[in-house]
């Protein structure tokens, strides 16, 4: 692949890095009362537009197939919004007695009460040949799932740095998130003809615009010279990143792959990348409302602006391991009966 055809394919983590370079050089241009106006620009018009685009690109009237799947998608959404936190929780707790940065340390707990992704764990549950309706299910119904869900996990484990009551972040959150996302989806029924037929880039647009999130929200801590990002912290987070996501994925295939299970090999397949993906579309808007004002919130951001991209590279290198797994798997059953 060459440099070209690579950059337009990692784009937006490339946009990441460039985006906090930028607000680095030049934060006073993204900061509250800035020429951007973060206060309205991204609080209001940004995060709405992520969510109405979702409401528009959610396909909903195709989850019926995979309705009926009930044992799946309790698994799906116990594991990612009860197991995953509160394993997280216990995690958090050990790292407490290390010099960890003590901010990085809350924004982990952040990636566990995160619902799974609508776009990355369907994706790589397609490119392997697994159940794709169940993994279309889990991350439209998960999404839903994680609009209340997510904000009760984040104040009951961290509750809010904010100096906003919590009646108004959830009238924040009402009217930024839900609102949209219902409107999206009136306005899907409506269009939809046309939105088969064009196929607008959803995902593009969903992901320029959380750039411009990301990009005001590190602008707000790079002007405040007291908050800084300890390497080594942010080397040790890496690192448990990765492992999280490593054994959360080998986690949900021993459980979902024994006989004893009852599910299929193309099932196992959705629960790997369902279960333990986090939403970086749904999560970083949150972190804004639920921690509105707080001087840490770039560092809040961090850990789940580096699970995003680890759970797409491991998923993407562990596809031929785990199509291989799945064809023995079939034909096995195959031989057998």
């Amino acid at each position: 692949m060459g440099l070209l055809a690579r950059i337009r394919k990692e784009w937006f983590i490339i946009g990441i890095v460039v985006a906090i370079a930028c607000a680095r050089l030049e934060p006073s241009v993204g900061v509250k009362g800035g020429p951007l106006r973060p206060e309205i620009t991204v609080s209001y018009i940004a995060v709405s537009a992520i969510f109405l685009n979702s409401g528009l690109s959610l396909k909903t009237e195709e989850l019926a197939s995979a309705l009926l799947h009930v044992r799946l998608h309790l698994f799906v959404q116990c594991f990612t919004l009860i197991f995953f936190p509160l394993c997280i929780w216990v995690l958090v707790h050990v790292l407490e007695l290390t010099s960890m940065d003590p901010w990085l340390l809350r924004g982990l707990q952040t990636v566990g009460c995160m619902p799974p992704p609508v776009s990355s764990a369907v994706i790589l549950t397609k490119a392997v040949g697994g159940n794709e309706a169940a993994a279309i299910f889990n991350s439209a119904f998960g999404s839903f799932l994680g609009i209340v869900v997510t904000p009760l996990l984040l104040l009951l484990f961290l509750g809010s740095s904010s100096a906003v009551p919590f009646s108004s972040i959830f009238s924040q959150l009402f009217m930024t998130v839900v609102v949209p996302l219902l409107i999206g989806q009136v306005l899907r029924r409506w269009l939809k003809e046309w939105l088969e037929r064009a196929r607008p880039p959803f995902g593009t647009v969903s992901s320029a615009v959380l750039l411009l999130i990301i990009y005001s929200t590190f602008c707000e801590s790079f002007s405040r010279p007291n908050t800084q990002i300890n390497h080594i912290s942010l080397l040790l987070l890496c690192f448990i990143v990765f492992s999280v996501q490593l054994s959360f994925m080998l986690l949900t295939f021993f459980i979902s792959s024994r006989p004893a299970s009852g599910f299929t090999p193309a099932d196992t397949v959705a629960i790997i990348f369902c279960a333990t993906h986090k939403s970086l579309t749904l999560g970083i808007p949150m972190l804004k409302i639920v921690f509105a004002g707080d001087e840490h919130l770039s560092l809040v951001s961090v850990p789940l602006l580096v699970y995003h991209p680890a759970q797409i590279l491991l998923g993407s290198v562990l596809v031929p391991t785990i199509r291989a797994w799945m064809n023995s798997r079939q034909k096995s059953a195959i031989l057998i009966q």
